[in-house]
């Protein structure tokens, strides 16, 4: 398996991992989950292209750097995926405003959608 196939694998075991805390009930680490899944997806297609992944957890950034291959990247700013990072890195530590259901039901629809989106980019760079 590739680099960036590993990388993808792994994110979609984070996705994974992130539907199942979600049916336990467990919303906070669903939620940190949801977003290492989206870190990790934005990672795989930097590796395709070569780049060098950086030690970031900031989805906006990762999102640039694919911006730089692939300005439809831009889109993912439409699904609000970036605001997952800080919130996920804030709930794994006691605050006050934990996540619900319903925001962690949303963050992963939002992760499906992003890993849906990077895995077309990287089948579309493959066949090319």
């Amino acid at each position: 398996m590739s680099d960036y196939g590993r990388w993808l694998r792994k994110a979609l075991r984070d996705l994974r991992a992130a539907e199942v805390l979600l049916d336990e009930g467990i919303y906070d680490y669903a939620l940190f989950h949801a977003q290492q899944a989206v870190e990790k997806a934005l990672k795989a297609f930097l590796i395709k292209h070569g780049k060098p992944v950086k030690k970031t957890h900031n989805i906006a950034i990762l999102i640039e750097e694919c911006k730089e291959m692939d300005p439809s990247f831009e889109q993912l700013y439409e699904l609000e995926i970036h605001e997952l990072h800080p919130r996920a890195a804030s709930v794994r530590y006691p605050v006050e405003d934990e996540p619900d259901e319903e925001e962690v039901r949303e963050a992963i629809e939002k992760t499906r959608k992003t890993l849906e989106f990077v895995n077309r980019k990287l089948c579309l760079k493959q066949s090319n």
